[in-house]
């Protein structure tokens, strides 16, 4: 018992030498100062700099996120307005509305060009990238729809050079009172936006045959072959989203002939009825199999 007794107080002892060196290491930790900080230091009062033109950057990339989001929505819903053209809807109406609702995108993209003034467009690309694209694609359908063939270039920028305006503080608008201004449109997002327009051709080519239009995807065919060939031109080295989607726009060429093969070969075979089925269901294939490979 004793024995047992002295090996309990033995350990009781070490413990307590144990914790007493914690506590004076932590004694030491408490009692340190913390070094004190010239705010004077030139050093300090350049990262002080930098650390405002970095909050005002990230807070800039956060508003033209947030208006690129903006736009694509409602780019989105002007064309999906403009495929109404083969529902049975007058032409003329459906094109008038989708105008108007362009007009109210470039609104939300005159904000971006006052939010981008005096700044470097590519610092802040990726921000307005996917709402240019998506308002590229619009203004495309709509065009085409218009029978103006493919929009160019120097026409999407036109319309994006906003004029000196002065409205009212009070009046409700996404682009108030402001400076000329001027949004820039890179070659390259341009030609990405003309890229997603093939896909509503091939979209377009689809409805149109269930609408009863028969003659319409061969003129789809032959302007998506000339986009193509056109495209075919250009090395893609230098933006891997160009080539994606060069792939994509072969895709839709791939259906848009294949619809066209069906209608010359074996459109006396199947009712005109049938025909939209069955440019679904190979449609459904082509995604099935791509999404395999």
């Amino acid at each position: 018992m004793a024995a047992r007794s002295g090996h309990r107080g033995g350990f009781h002892g070490g413990h307590h030498k144990r914790n007493s060196g914690k506590d004076r290491v932590s004694h030491q930790k408490i009692s340190r100062r913390e070094p004190k900080v010239d705010e004077n230091s030139p050093i300090i009062a350049s990262f002080r700099t930098y650390q405002a033109l970095m909050d005002r950057k990230n807070d800039k990339y956060e508003r033209l996120v947030k208006i690129s989001r903006d736009v694509t929505i409602q780019s989105k819903r002007a064309i999906f307005h403009i495929h109404r053209i083969n529902s049975g809807v007058d032409k003329t109406t459906v094109l008038k509305e989708a105008d108007e609702k362009l007009i109210a995108v470039r609104e939300k993209l005159c904000q971006i060009a006052l939010e981008l003034q005096g700044e470097d467009l590519y610092q802040y690309i990726r921000a307005i990238s996917p709402g240019l694209q998506e308002y590229i694609e619009a203004v495309a359908f709509y065009h085409y729809c218009l029978g103006n063939g493919l929009v160019s270039l120097t026409q999407v920028q036109s319309d994006l050079e906003f004029p000196a305006t002065e409205k009212p503080s009070t009046e409700d608008s996404d682009c108030p009172s402001h400076p000329a201004v001027t949004l820039y449109v890179p070659p390259v997002e341009y030609m990405l936006g003309l890229a997603d327009f093939t896909g509503e051709l091939m979209r377009l080519c689809i409805t149109s045959v269930s609408s009863g239009d028969m003659d319409l995807p061969f003129q789809l065919c032959q302007f998506m072959r000339e986009v193509y060939h056109g495209f075919s031109s250009f090395s893609y080295a230098g933006s891997w989203e160009l080539s994606r989607k060069m792939h994509t726009l072969r895709q839709s060429l791939h259906k848009v002939e294949n619809a066209c093969y069906t209608l010359q070969v074996r459109g006396l075979e199947i009712p005109k009825h049938m025909l939209a089925d069955v440019f679904s269901s190979a449609d459904s294939e082509d995604t099935g199999r791509n999404d395999i490979t």
